[in-house]
């Protein structure tokens, strides 16, 4: 298809694309701000990974490292990525762009946590992530799903 994911820069250009998703929020006008505070576009590294169709961005989303010591969802304990924000646009899906972006996410061979939205939790269940056993303390309301590596399971508490 010649589509690769790519890291995102932080510019101008790219927030300006940013609007047309609909998780569009609090995260992307702090990029925002942090620019136009600098007032110089100095492409500055982002969370984000998206992928181009032509010159237009047509999916993104946000991989967050969390540290092993913060790890309460996987056994062994170990650095963990959480995914948010996976979105594609509308008149591009259906195309394997989302798929593909969690493919990319899953060659960092690294345990994924994610907290979808309920309409696709069937999305994320092809794509071999689980549910978690649903603990007060830990998940707060938030239902996330995940997925293991070889070799790694669920914490057990």
């Amino acid at each position: 298809m010649g589509t690769n994911v790519e890291k995102l820069k932080i510019n101008f250009k790219t927030l300006e694309e940013f609007k047309k998703f609909k998780e569009y929020g609090i995260q992307e006008l702090s990029m925002l701000e942090d620019l136009e505070a600098n007032m110089i576009d100095n492409d500055n590294e982002s969370p984000f990974y998206g992928i181009y169709f032509g010159d237009k961005l047509v999916a993104r989303m946000s991989l967050y490292q969390i540290d092993a010591k913060f790890d309460r969802y996987f056994y062994p304990p170990q650095n963990y990525l959480e995914l948010w924000k996976l979105e594609v646009l509308p008149d591009y899906q259906g195309k394997g762009f989302g798929k593909q972006l969690v493919e990319f996410a899953k060659s960092f061979g690294m345990p994924i946590k994610t907290n979808p939205r309920m309409q696709s939790r069937g999305f994320w269940e092809k794509m071999g992530f689980a549910s978690v056993d649903y603990e007060m303390e830990r998940d707060r309301g938030e239902n996330p799903l995940v997925w293991y590596p070889e070799g790694v399971e669920a914490q057990h508490h």
